[in-house]
């Protein structure tokens, strides 16, 4: 029996065709776009979390002063440098007195020519005082007189009237002595107010310190208000710490904690939130906190960056997922639950957070649940996937 060839050669080309098929929908369904999405899952487990709060922050004092002159002047000398200890007391710096000792000299000699205008003016009341008895000596014996009409009346009035004279005398004599006492209080203010003046132009520690900044030198011209130094408290150290506002639950004064300086970054330094500001960062979305030092470490500077985490009291038992698992999905927070070997997504309600990842579910989950925690690719309710042990990145092609 003789085959036709070109039968033949159609059921070749058939069969080619119908494996060619085959090999692309093999591919197609296990490695092409319609293959399952690979993901890896987890188990939700039951157990218990030490959340923490952890944020960045820097080194400052809680206790600083700007030591300047009051007036503006120029600098006259500064006898202290940066780093230096100083006590409460301590001459700092000295501002140019200018002509401040000479108005000091004037005033002296200005109160001493007022001790003279009082002590001239409290011998005119003593004289005033002695005409004023002799002239009411003088009428009393000429009205004894005229009773007796041993003198005309005219006589008489001449007596009353020099004792008038007398009387207004005195008090004239009396208000100028009263005059030079004001003369006198109103120097010795000046001279008060001068001497302070004086006394500002000597630039003192505030208390015991160290100095931070040397703003000013000899010579340089400054603002009243302008700082000639910086000092710090360096026993009142601590550090200004900004945390996350979504983070920050729990963040209250006395909250125990470690901090990690820049410049020690293996050595951490137990330390405790003391105080807590009122008045959040709006644009940052961030908390700020004060975290004091259980003891100020040697070599600190302020202004270096330090990292801080802050621990809370351990959670109850509640399940528990890799934090890589939580998604959001139209405003809600839920986890690609496997149900059937398919996603579907399942809402939850969270509680807390810890630094290594974890998180709390309250409510959404049962025990051991799988959950999706990576996967290849977007998920959608009900498509095919296939869980692996881990997603490899594919090798990128020379």
């Amino acid at each position: 029996m003789k085959r036709n060839p070109l039968l033949l050669r159609r059921l070749t080309i058939s069969a080619v065709a119908l494996a060619l098929l085959g090999a692309v929908a093999f591919v197609s369904l296990r490695t092409g776009p319609l293959a399952p999405i690979k993901v890896t899952v987890t188990q939700a487990k039951e157990g218990t979390i030490s959340p923490a709060i952890f944020g960045i922050g820097t080194v400052e004092a809680r206790r600083n002063w700007m030591v300047g002159p009051t007036v503006a002047g120029r600098v006259l000398s500064v006898k202290v440098d940066v780093g230096d200890a100083v006590k409460a007391g301590q001459l700092l710096a000295e501002m140019d007195p200018v002509d401040l000792d000479q108005r000091l000299a004037a005033l002296d000699a200005s109160l001493a020519r007022a001790g003279s205008a009082q002590a001239s003016a409290q011998a005119q009341v003593s004289d005033a005082m002695a005409r004023r008895a002799l002239a009411a000596a003088n009428t009393q014996r000429n009205q004894d007189l005229a009773r007796q009409q041993f003198i005309s009346p005219g006589a008489l009035e001449a007596r009353v009237q020099e004792q008038a004279s007398a009387d207004a005398a005195l008090q004239a004599a009396q208000a100028n002595l009263t005059g030079a006492g004001q003369d006198a209080t109103r120097l010795k203010a000046e001279r008060a107010g001068l001497v302070q003046q004086r006394g500002n132009v000597r630039l003192l520690a505030p208390a015991d310190a160290v100095v931070i900044s040397r703003d000013a030198e000899a010579g340089s011209t400054v603002v009243a208000g302008q700082a000639v130094l910086r000092l710090m408290d360096p026993s009142s150290l601590w550090v200004k710490l900004r945390v996350d506002q979504g983070r920050s639950s729990g963040l209250a004064v006395g909250l125990k904690g470690s901090i990690v300086l820049r410049s020690q970054p293996q050595t951490a330094l137990p330390g405790q939130v003391a105080r807590l500001e009122l008045l959040a960062d709006s644009v940052t979305e961030e908390r700020i906190a004060q975290v004091a030092f259980a003891q100020t470490p040697a070599g600190v500077s302020v202004g270096e960056m330090a990292e801080v985490t802050l621990q809370l009291p351990t959670t109850t038992s509640a399940l528990l997922l890799p934090n890589a698992s939580i998604q959001r999905q139209q405003g809600q927070t839920g986890v690609w639950r496997l149900k059937d070997n398919q996603p579907e997504i399942a809402p939850v309600q969270l509680g807390a957070h810890s630094l290594d990842g974890k998180v709390q579910v309250l409510k959404g989950l049962s025990k051991d649940d799988l959950v999706v925690v990576y996967s290849e690719k977007a998920l959608k309710p009900g498509a095919r996937v296939k869980v692996v042990d881990a997603l490899t990145r594919p090798e990128a092609t020379p």
